[in-house]
């Protein structure tokens, strides 16, 4: 038998033939497939590729019934209300001093008096035997003008002193509690409160506050004394200089009956009013914060309507509209040149100024 021998054999052949032959055939199946994915897709290709397929949809609100509470809350400070100035009341000559220094008074209390001299009548001045008569005298009180510690005394018997002098002053056994308020927050409070909520930090139940004032420097004045200063009822006084608005604060008195010392941290709320059953809206569909505004209605066919609207009380988050919408009108919830929605507190008005709320003491 004669026998035909293969040089490499069968592995041999493989390498040679069988395997570039599949290297070919697998390009051109892959080739194939791109082709048929490029030009010759499953489905119809869009007729018009460059145009969207999606559509913007503005969010919207509807006007809805609700309930607003106007509440100011305001970090402020507990504080000894300042000594009053006690002042000489005639000019003369210190007679006689009644209460020293660091004793306790009551409003109307003579401190001490004051030796006038009054003047003769010419034709009365001398006596039947041509001799100068003797000098006469008036002796007027100066009072203490506040009850509390007389905390200075600053005159002695025998002084000269003069009308408006000042003599001492008399520190009040009474606190008070104030707080800035920030512009924006004056809108909120056009119908002035006459009290306040006060709770102490790490001190007693929250309780009434009276007497509240709101006050503003006036312009020129430096921030002293002299301030502008609003009650119940009364608008924010304000000034065209540079800064008016700023610095207002709002003080109260604490009750007798309350115990609080001078330093002492505290939160203020003042109540600026609630309204029930109401139409309100988001602040952030309405251009404009306090008073009047702007909002954009939804029409049925899909277009927006600009509408003036009337404002009553806001809470920051909601506002009431008292006038130009009604009850489940569409709005688009974000108006263009309105407040921006709160973040962790805080409100962007549309002059570009930023109110926080204080954070709630745990």
């Amino acid at each position: 038998m004669t026998t035909i021998s293969v040089p490499g054999g069968f592995m041999g052949i493989a390498r040679t033939w069988v395997f570039p032959i599949l290297r070919i055939l697998l390009v051109a199946v892959v080739a194939a497939a791109l082709i048929k994915l490029a030009f010759f897709p499953d489905r119809p290709v869009d007729a018009s590729p460059a145009m969207p397929t999606g559509s913007i949809v503005e969010p919207t609100t509807v006007a809805a019934l609700g309930t607003i509470t106007n509440d100011v809350v305001v970090s402020a400070t507990v504080a000894a209300d300042p000594a009053v100035a006690m002042k000489s009341t005639a000019a003369g000559t210190v007679n006689k001093i009644f209460i020293a220094q660091g004793a306790t008074v009551a409003q109307g209390d003579v401190v001490f008096d004051v030796k006038v001299p009054i003047e003769r009548d010419p034709a009365d001045s001398v006596d039947a035997e041509g001799k100068p008569k003797p000098a006469i005298f008036r002796y007027q009180d100066v009072t203490a003008p506040a009850g509390g510690i007389l905390s200075s005394l600053s005159v002695i018997s025998g002084q000269e002193v003069t009308i408006g002098m000042a003599a001492g002053a008399v520190a009040p056994p009474t606190f008070s509690v104030s707080g800035t308020l920030e512009p924006a927050q004056q809108y909120r409070l056009l119908d002035r409160p006459t009290e306040a909520t006060v709770t102490i930090t790490g001190g007693p139940a929250a309780f009434t506050c009276g007497n509240l004032r709101i006050t503003t420097p006036l312009a020129g004045s430096g921030g002293d004394a002299s301030e502008s200063s609003t009650a119940a009822g009364g608008a924010v006084s304000g000034s065209g200089g540079a800064g008016s608005g700023s610095g207002t604060t709002a003080t109260c008195t604490v009750p007798s009956d309350v115990t609080v010392f001078s330093g002492l941290a505290a939160e203020m709320t003042i109540a600026g009013g609630r309204a029930e059953n109401v139409l309100v809206v988001p602040t952030t569909a309405v251009r404009g914060a306090a008073q009047s505004g702007t909002v954009w209605i939804m029409n049925a066919d899909g277009t927006t309507e600009e509408r003036p609207v009337a404002l009553g009380l806001t809470d920051g988050t909601q506002v009431q509209i008292t006038q130009g919408v009604a009850e489940g009108d569409q709005l688009l919830e974000f108006a263009p040149g309105a407040m921006a929605p709160a973040n962790d507190g805080c409100t962007t008005y549309p002059d570009g100024s930023m109110y926080c709320e204080a954070a709630t003491a745990g």
